[in-house]
């Protein structure tokens, strides 16, 4: 069975769709609403964001505490749970498997699986070369693999082992 990827069919751009449509020259037009108003000159938008920055000043000092209260709560959740934690990383990719779930990131892009949301992690090893690869199925059988570059084959049986003891942790195989 192969995963879609995508819609075989592109959406319609162009001026035979959209007749403002002038390739290079403007972006689609932006829904307004009648509260929006019509739109400004570019030289009185710019002059009314000058002056917004001036009144946002006062508010990060009411917010400064806000942020002080929060920032333990995030580390008391990372303390809270002392398990086993896989990372493995090169100079693309990311994984991380923790208490919270199963994270990967690739360049730019990122994807968190809560362990609820996993119907099972597959690992594999490139034959030759240094590739390990790690998939996440989930129940909807949709699949995400991940590829990390190993400083050396040798660090292959060390990331299974220490894998399969956060999946051990935290993963339940009969959870549906």
């Amino acid at each position: 069975m192969e995963q879609r990827i995508g819609s075989s069919s592109q959406p319609l751009e162009g001026a035979g769709f959209d007749p403002a449509f002038i390739p290079g020259l403007t972006s689609p037009a932006s829904e307004r609403t009648k509260e929006d108003g019509p739109e400004k000159e570019p030289e009185v938008a710019a002059a009314e964001e000058v002056e917004e920055p001036e009144e946002a000043v006062t508010e990060p000092e009411d917010t400064a505490e806000g942020t002080a209260e929060t920032a333990p709560s995030a580390q008391e959740e990372d303390t809270e749970a002392d398990g086993p934690v896989f990372e493995a990383s090169d100079r693309r990719a990311r994984l991380v498997a923790d208490h919270r779930g199963v994270r990967l990131s690739l360049d730019d892009q990122e994807c968190e699986f809560r362990w609820d949301e996993i119907g099972a992690v597959e690992t594999e090893t490139a034959r030759f070369g240094k590739r390990y690869t790690v998939t996440v199925h989930t129940p909807d059988r949709r699949w995400y693999p991940i590829e990390i570059e190993a400083p050396a084959r040798s660090h292959f049986k060390e990331w299974d082992e220490q894998l399969d003891a956060v999946l051990d942790a935290y993963f339940e195989e009969n959870a549906e």
